[in-house]
Parts: structure tokens; sequence; C-alpha cells
């Protein structure tokens, strides 16, 4: 979808881009695509293209598309270095931007042709990042409008813009609740505030939230309470102390009671509109699985594992604490910034898998101040030493030890890089619609099974057939799609998952409604693939029953006992709905292995319970290789 967006406006220009209707696109309601995306990697991408175009430097947009997220991994490395340098040194600002280009936890949205918001997104977060610690050890107003400017290209390029507009106005409380109130302070953050403001609200799609919704509402708090503190500073100079006393408990309670009241006003008349689902789910980890579990249904949107913070981190995992204390030993201003940043990246990474990329650069960062410190304290001695005292042999240990903790230090950093390389390798390197598999003797299998149906659905159907699909493969298709990975409209999606959950006779009266021609799914069963719709049709039946509790009950695809099973002692439910009907069907004729019955699903480790699937409505139009994509073409509907 990136991809599409971005020829298109590199073919028809950035203002019909902003009033692109794209009606291939949820189908019928169609969407418009400029008011509803991100535009920063879009305009990224085409002004790119643009550029090298007048320079006559003949490229096609595919090309940049392509390579445009490991030109910003390298701005990233550089942005992360000149922040590690403000907050410690150069040394460590080299390690960090070291540490930053090959760990996993960022390389994985880095790769050649991963063209997605958080490839731009990161190095603006870390440069927006470099230049509000620049505005605060200055004071300066032209830092704070640099600082603003990598701010307006965050938020026109990643919805992360929120975690800037609520750590910042955090850095500035802990610095007046620790004392740290300074002129330099007041005039970074007063500018921050109001520049970025009003530059973030020029963006289509986020038009008029930071007034208006209250993951922006700290952020006004703190402006407001700020120029309080400001103005009682002012007034202490010209009070007696008694006098300057009564008017600070006076004021701050008037203050804090008036900007109490207002918020609770505001948000009770609607103005100011309560937290949206996904911010809440990252305070109320199980708000989301009970009331939206659209939200839930995403695989980022997951609880991180601790396997995920070592595969993603590695050794900078343990070394990132001793870098977090050696901040906090030697607090400054900036210090307390990059403390906070690390509790709260840390907390967030945790409720949600997806946020582990907001936690990668301030553990690259502190794992280099650790580092740096190490290398200092053990290699820095000997090199001031032009000559050395005659030691005893007993204290002849100590240059052994310093030889032995930096040979470790190497060590750790050499079997980092080895990870790394592994992880890039295995993980990260292929793309998403290419599986590969391993044999029993080490060779590699490449299963390509989605791009098989897709080119199959390019070559056979017509250019307007319409696809249902569960909304995880919208933007693959890139055909004319009843939902994709937007997921702006529940309802629409709650409807295909109701056709997908019910029996064919239903599901073809849904069908019918929605004009679908044909009808895409994925099922792992013959080679064990775990991600098939299979194991996510739990999540189709509580998305539908949350807009049709009537006609569809979670409970009705469970066993008595409570269990989910696809064998003879399943839900008669789920032994009859479309989803189980179109991925088993003639599956009860295929026997895998001679250990094995026919109709043995590898993935769920069971013998289906229904083999004699027959459709009235449906027809088997393609199924891949591998089975992976199956395809159904819908019935029309008999003459009379």
């Amino acid at each position: 979808f990136n991809y599409r967006s971005t020829h298109h406006l590199a073919s028809h220009g950035f203002y019909e881009f902003l009033n692109w209707f794209d009606e291939r696109a949820w189908y019928p309601l169609g969407r418009i695509v400029g008011g509803t995306v991100y535009p920063g990697l879009m305009v990224t991408a085409g002004l790119i293209h643009w550029i090298l175009n007048m320079l006559n430097v003949t490229v096609h947009i595919r090309d940049v598309c392509v390579f445009l997220a490991p030109v910003f991994s390298g701005l990233t490395a550089i942005s992360t270095f000149l922040l590690t340098r403000e907050l410690w040194n150069q040394g460590a600002g080299l390690l960090a931007a070291c540490f930053i280009a090959i760990v996993p936890g960022y390389i994985s949205r880095s790769v050649a042709g991963s063209f997605d918001n958080e490839g731009i997104a990161i190095f603006a977060l870390q440069f927006t990042y470099y230049l509000w610690v620049k505005s605060v050890k200055t004071g300066s107003v032209f830092w704070t409008i640099c600082c603003c400017l990598s701010y307006f290209y965050m938020v026109s390029a990643w919805g992360g813009y929120v975690f800037i507009i609520n750590l910042i106005p955090l850095h500035v409380f802990v610095l007046l609740l620790m004392q740290r109130y300074s002129r330099r302070v007041y005039i970074a953050y007063s500018t921050f505030y109001i520049v970025g403001l009003i530059l973030s609200m020029q963006i289509p799609f986020v038009g008029f939230q930071p007034i208006r919704t209250s993951e922006h509402m700290a952020a006004a708090g703190v402006f407001a309470l700020l120029q309080a503190y400001a103005f009682l500073q002012y007034l202490r100079d010209r009070l007696t102390k008694q006098e300057f006393q009564t008017l600070f408990f006076l004021g701050v309670s008037l203050a804090a009671g008036m900007v109490f009241l207002s918020v609770i006003y505001l948000t009770y008349t609607g103005y100011i509109a309560p937290w949206s689902g996904r911010f809440y789910s990252l305070w109320d980890t199980g708000y989301a699985k009970i009331h939206i579990p659209i939200i839930a249904s995403v695989s980022e949107h997951q609880p991180t594992t601790w396997v995920s913070f070592f595969f993603d981190l590695h050794i900078l995992v343990c070394t990132f604490p001793a870098g977090l204390w050696f901040c906090i030993k030697n607090i400054n201003d900036e210090r307390v910034f990059v403390a906070l940043y690390a509790i709260s990246a840390v907390y967030f990474a945790g409720v949600m898998v997806r946020l582990m990329l907001t936690l990668t650069p301030v553990v690259c960062m502190l794992s280099a101040i650790a580092f740096s410190n190490v290398f200092e304290r053990y290699l820095g001695d000997d090199m001031k030493r032009e000559n050395p005292p005659v030691e005893d042999s007993k204290e002849g240990l100590g240059p052994n030890i310093k030889n032995i903790v930096t040979m470790l230090m190497l060590m750790l950093l050499m079997m980092f890089a080895v990870h790394c390389t592994w992880v890039t390798s295995n993980a990260y390197s292929s793309p998403s619609v290419v599986l590969a598999s391993y044999n029993h003797d080490g060779t590699r299998n490449i299963l390509d099974d989605f791009r098989e149906a897709y080119y199959w659905l390019r070559q056979n159907t017509d250019e307007h057939a319409r696809v249902m699909s569960w909304w995880d493969y919208g933007y693959q298709i890139a055909g004319t799609t009843l939902v994709d990975n937007n997921t702006w409209n529940n309802s629409h999606i709650a409807l295909v998952g109701k056709a997908m959950s019910s029996n064919e006779s239903a599901a073809y009266e849904i069908m019918r409604s929605l004009d679908v021609d044909y009808v895409l799914i994925i099922f792992g069963g013959v080679i064990g693939y775990s991600g098939d719709d299979i194991n996510k049709f739990l999540w189709m039946v509580r998305i539908a029953e949350g807009e049709h509790p009537k006609d569809i009950r979670e409970s009705d695809y469970f066993t008595p006992q409570g269990e989910f099973r696809v064998d003879k002692a399943g839900s008669p439910t789920l032994l009859n709905c479309l989803m189980y009907k179109m991925s088993y069907y003639r599956f009860g004729e295929m026997q895998l292995d001679f250990r094995t019955p026919p109709g043995f699903d590898r993935t769920r480790n069971a013998e289906i319970g229904n083999k004699d699937i027959k459709f009235k409505h449906l027809e088997e139009a393609f199924t891949s290789e591998h089975w992976l994509v199956r395809i159904y073409k819908v019935k029309q509907l008999d003459n009379r």
C-alpha cells in the first residue's frame, strides 16, 4: 500500500495525492487516502525521486522505495551518535552508532525493501531528541525551532510522535520537581510547545487532535504549569519571603484546581476526546482484549516475551542498566531526559512488542555509555602513565586484570556482532510474502505460495473483481478488497468476520450484499504453517460478536469442555462454518505421509472432523502448490 501510494504521488503530484479517493480499498465504502495516512514516508520517497530526476539521474520510484530504509538507517546512526555525544562523550557516541547500525531490534525495519513508516520515523525520533537536548543545554531559540521542524517531520511520518509530545513535557515536569528550573528550560519548552503544536496541526490526518485529545493534554498542562512557575519565580524577587509563600500556596492550589476542573468539564462535554483504544491499552493491558478485540488481534500489539528482548537486543539487555546507572550517578538536565526515556521505553516495550522499536535506540545509547566507561577505566589509565612505577610481585595482577576485562568486553562485542548477523540473515532478510523452511540435511526450501496466488489473481480475474479476505492480506492483494491493514472501520471488519464464521448459506447472503467475487484464505495444515486463518479464526469470531452478538457467539465454537478442536470432537458450529469448510475442502482425501491418516492437520496435530465437505454457493478456483493460499469463486444466483 505504501508503495502504491508513493507511486500515485510521484505520478500525479502532491495535491492530487492529498485528494486521492481510493475506490479499490474498503469496498464498497472506499477510502480517502490523503486524509487518512501519515504522508511523511510517501513525500520523502517522492521528493528524493523528484530531486534525482532533476539531476538527470533516471531512477524508478520503486528503487527509491526499496533503498529508502537503509539510507535512513545511516542517518539514524548519525543522529544517535550526536545525541549520545551530547549526553556523554564522543567515544560513547561512536559505540552507540555502531550498535544501532546492526542491532536486530532496529534492522528489522531498516533492511532494503522494508518500506514502512518506522524506517524513517526512528531517525526523526532520535534527531528530535538530539535537538531537544541541545535546546535545553543552550537555551537557544534557533535549536528549539530546529527541534520543532524535526518534530513536524516525525508527526508527518508516524503515529508514534505521541511518545515525543509526552516524554518532553515529562522531562520538563521532572526538572521542575528536582528544582532544576532555568531560563534555558523555559525558553526551550515554551517555544517547542507553541511552534510544535501549530506545525503538527498542519498534517491533515492529525488536524485538531493536539488540542482535542487526551494524549496531548499532558503537554498542555506542563506548559501552563511552566508559565505559572516562571511567573512565581519572577514575583519571588519582588516580594518578601512570607508574602511569597502565601502567594505560592494560593496560586498553585488555585491553578491546579482550575486545570483539573477544566479538563473534567471539557472531557465531559466531549470537547476533549478520551484516550483512544490503542493508547488506553498501554495502561490497562487487558482492556483491548475485552472491549476492542481488533486491537488485541494484531500480533504486534501482544505483550513482549523475555525471549524477544534477548533476540532483538542480545547483550545490550544486560549492559544498558549499567549505562542508566552511570547517567543517574552523574546527573544533569540532559541525563534526566535519557533516564526518563529509558524507563518509559522499557515499560511500553514490555506491554506491546511493536514498541520494542522505541526501546532499541535508548538501549544502544546507554549500553554504549556502559562500554565506554569500562574501556576508559581499563584502557585510559595505562595510556596516561608514561613511566609506570615498579610494582611489587603481589600487585602484579593489576595489568592482567585489565587485560582480562578488556578481552572479555571485546569478546562480548564480537558475540553481539555474530548474533546480529545471524538474526538479520535468518529472520529479517526475507520478505513477508516469501516463506523459507529447512530440510533435515540443512538445505533451504522457498515457499512462494503467496506470490503464486497473487499472480494468479492478476492474470485470471477481472481488474475490478472484489476479493474478500481477512484484513491481514488486504494490502498484499492490492486489488479491490473489502478490508485491509488500515483497520479504520471496525463494523466492516466485523461483517467480514461474521461471513467467515457463519454457515455457507448465511455467509452467501453477506457476500452477495457486498458484491464479493472471490474469497481468499490462508491454510497451513499441509506444511505446518501456524499463522493461518484457522489459528486466527477466534479473533474473527470475537470481532464479529462485538458487532453482531445475536448471530455470533464465541462459546458456540468451543466444545462443552471449553476446547477449540478441529477433529470429530469439535463444535458442530465450527465444523460447518465457512472458514472451516474452505480450509479443509478436499483435504480429507490427502494423506501427507504413511504415519498419519488422510486429513491430518500438521499445524494442529489432529485429524479433521469433517471430511465430506461440499459447497453449494462456492467453487474452488485456485489452490497454491503447498495449499498455503486457497481461492474460491462465489457463484452467481441462478436465473429464474
